[in-house]
């Protein structure tokens, strides 16, 4: 049986970072399912970093997350993880307040004209747009660039990768998890669980009660470039108000998402052809562009909760269980911020100390 001071169930990019701050300095193994690092999520995302996105809590983990990104340690990560790439929010009519509310005390934002709109997005229909704005300070991540840097990170400093493993029993003896796989068993003194849709299935195992957090599946609809766009990346990441589809140039194609969530039991997402379809008939209605062919299409998984704010820290009810789950969509732009607040919490410092309350275990287990 292996040994380590940290078991983190989930190869995701939470995982992942996580394991590059804990190695060097304890021991850690990371096991993962699948045969390849963030394979249902991290790998599946749009993948964008925006400082202004998500609650106060998680634009504090952007911002945590943002010198990391700028200058990544050139030793394990051999390309920038940054790009510029701006968002283009587009107010669609009735979507005027929300899109007034969105952008409200934000700074470095430039109100646009819907001619202005259009000449950043062509595809838009100037007479459908109430209002717009742009955000210069937005950027493209390389996602795969992130996992597999934060891989090379971890594994220089001791930590073992293991993946295509299963595991099907975890047990607390002698003051340690004693976690089976269908390849071999592991031991560690804190096991964190960072399994992404599947972390409810993990503290189950552990015997500990599942929180409220939803698997939900968010789909994209992948089109040939239309010509009235630039292929590089000086299209914006376009985005509607009401959220009706978002719309990313990337790799000399148009991706378009329905924006759905739809909850969805954890399994290898797919998008679903209705879906698609009516999404691609709003981004039809509100650009008059006409779909003729898809060239492909994807869906991921992001596991939602009701506050929209991760879950970090330990189960009051399981000895050294520690949860790393629930991004809501979020988990990329803040990997580093997530790893570097979860490091402190896992090895007893007070950092960022005033981030233990939004992100609690105890505010999404039912009687609490």
């Amino acid at each position: 049986m292996k040994s380590a001071d940290f078991l983190i169930v989930g190869g995701g990019a939470a995982g992942l970072t996580l394991a590059a701050e804990l190695a060097g300095h304890s021991s850690v193994i990371v096991l993962d399912a699948e045969a390849q690092p963030g394979y249902h999520a991290s790998g599946r995302s749009a993948a964008v970093f925006v400082p202004s996105y998500g609650t106060a809590p998680v634009r504090a983990l952007t911002e945590m997350s943002r010198a990391f990104f700028e200058a990544p340690d050139p030793q394990f990560y051999h390309s920038p993880l940054l790009s510029p790439r701006g968002l283009l929010r587009v107010a669609l009519p009735g979507g005027e307040v929300e899109h007034d509310e969105i952008i409200s005390g934000l700074a470095g934002i430039e109100r646009l004209s819907p001619e202005a709109a259009v000449g950043f997005f062509p595809l838009l229909d100037k007479d459908r747009i109430a209002a717009a704005s742009f955000e210069r300070d937005v950027y493209d991540i390389d996602a795969d660039a992130l996992l597999q840097g934060a891989a090379r990170s971890a594994r220089s400093k001791g930590a073992e990768l293991v993946f295509g493993m299963n595991v099907t029993r975890l047990t607390r003896r002698n003051s340690a998890w004693s976690v089976d796989t269908d390849k071999g068993s592991f031991e560690a003194g804190t096991l964190v669980n960072a399994a992404g849709a599947w972390s409810n299935d993990i503290a189950q195992m552990a015997d500990l009660a599942p929180l409220d957090l939803v698997p939900s599946r968010r789909s994209v609809a992948i089109l040939p470039m239309p010509a009235e766009l630039d292929a590089g990346n000086r299209t914006p990441f376009t985005v509607t108000a009401p959220l009706r589809w978002y719309a990313k140039v990337e790799a000399g194609r148009l991706l378009i998402s329905p924006a759905d969530q739809d909850p969805v039991s954890p399994h290898d997402a797919f998008a679903d052809d209705m879906v698609l379809a009516e999404g691609l008939q709003r981004f039809s209605e509100d650009t008059g562009f006409e779909v003729s062919r898809l060239e492909g299409s994807w869906a991921g998984l992001r596991t939602m909760t009701p506050d929209e704010n991760p879950v970090i820290g330990f189960d009051p009810d399981g000895e050294a269980f520690f949860w790393l789950a629930g991004q809501c969509g979020f988990g990329i732009q803040c990997a580093p911020g997530i790893a570097r607040f979860a490091k402190s919490l896992l090895e007893g410092i007070e950092e960022q100390a005033e981030l233990r309350s939004p992100f609690s275990v105890d505010r999404l287990r039912s009687g609490r």
